[in-house]
């Protein structure tokens, strides 16, 4: 059992879901720095690139605060005026890049493209309160491939909806990121085990391709 493949990935239905590359989590110096984000902007340009290269839907969300307070202060007070990570409009400096930039905005590195959809959320995940399903379900999309950051919050988050949702998710473990590498290994194992497939951007390509 433990080898068993519990679905393939079929290029025609699928879709890339990107998950909050954004300059106040990605950025060096940013209010909710995960620096190991940077490591994989070469997988997530990668993937980008093939899915364009490919026509398949690429689908980027963006984590969205202020300037009300929710619930989700309690565990994030970055979001809390001074910082006010991820408001709409604050824009801000970083270390490793020259000017401003808006601190929810996808970073330089990975942005949308004319036809790539961006879906912004208030919580965790990528489905609730959102349109994505619809969207998926407009493009005929039943499996999403996702990457992005933090594995253990909104990447888990976005792949356990999508699962009660009934559509498929394959996780790329090269293409997510957390600040906790103990949790980040347990999401990895947890999503394999009950809720998705776990797998290289190496490996998803070679399927994608028919390989």
């Amino acid at each position: 059992m433990a080898d068993r493949v519990p679905f393939e990935v079929v290029l025609e239905r699928t879709a890339l879901v990107i998950v909050d590359m954004q300059n106040d989590f990605v950025r060096v110096g940013a209010p909710q720095e995960v620096p190991e984000a940077r490591a994989t902007i070469p997988t997530i340009r990668r993937l980008l690139d093939r899915f364009h290269a490919l026509g398949r839907p690429v689908i980027f969300t963006r984590f969205l605060a202020g300037p009300g307070e929710t619930l989700m202060w309690a565990w994030s007070p970055e979001l809390e005026p001074p910082w006010r990570s991820c408001w709409p409009g604050v824009m801000r400096g970083y270390a490793d890049i020259e000017g401003e930039r808006e601190g929810p905005a996808v970073i330089d590195e990975l942005l949308p493209g004319p036809g790539d959809l961006v879906v912004d959320k208030y919580g965790y995940g990528a489905f609730h309160g959102t349109p994505l399903h619809d969207m998926l379900r407009a493009h005929g999309v039943d499996t999403v491939v996702v990457v992005g950051t933090v594995t253990q919050i909104c990447v888990d988050e976005t792949v356990r909806g999508a699962f009660e949702l009934g559509v498929r998710a394959v996780l790329v473990s090269d293409g997510v990121s957390s600040f906790d590498p103990e949790l980040h290994r347990a999401t990895l194992r947890n999503v394999a085990m009950k809720f998705g497939r776990v797998m290289t951007s190496d490996g998803l390509l070679h399927e994608l391709s028919g390989g």
